[in-house]
């Protein structure tokens, strides 16, 4: 595990904020040399603390106008059951993100899709119609203040 000292701790959040800032501005907005910034830059990312980079897409503008949370209880608990799941999960282009948590549910899905017929239909004939699933309860977000993900 690499240490994250306070100006690699800064480095991150302002990849984080802009991953496609240069070196030259990072290295002012940190206030290391840009040679000092590029080290320790490459280095994060030798580490796999910057794992990757990604460009923040404006779905609604895609056409995405509907994102729902999804608790998902299986029927059963076992370790087939469970990737079984998974594998039709992974298949599913509205699910961007599946979660295995703990609690009552076993699953927690992000989807998202152009509305609310779409989601119905992805609701029924794809989620609906796996043999693993024992529950589902729908969240749809209505909005999001806060929403850091990349």
């Amino acid at each position: 595990m690499m240490k994250i000292d306070q100006i690699n701790d800064q480095i991150l959040q302002e990849l984080s904020r802009d991953g496609r800032i240069s070196n030259i501005e990072l290295a002012d907005r940190v206030g290391l040399s840009p040679s000092a910034c590029l080290r320790r830059v490459q280095e994060l990312e030798r580490a796999g603390v910057i794992a990757e980079y990604r460009a923040v897409l404006d779905r609604t503008k895609m056409g995405i106008g509907f994102v729902a949370y999804i608790a998902v209880g299986l029927n059963d608990h076992s370790k087939a059951s469970q990737e079984a799941f998974e594998r039709a999960i992974s298949r599913a282009p509205e699910v961007r993100e599946c979660h295995n948590i703990t609690g009552t549910i076993e699953y927690l899905l992000r989807i998202e899709c152009a509305d609310l017929p779409s989601y119905k239909t992805f609701h029924t004939d794809m989620l609906g119609a796996l043999p693993q699933v024992n529950a589902i309860t729908s969240y749809v977000v209505m909005g999001s203040p806060k929403d850091e993900r990349a």
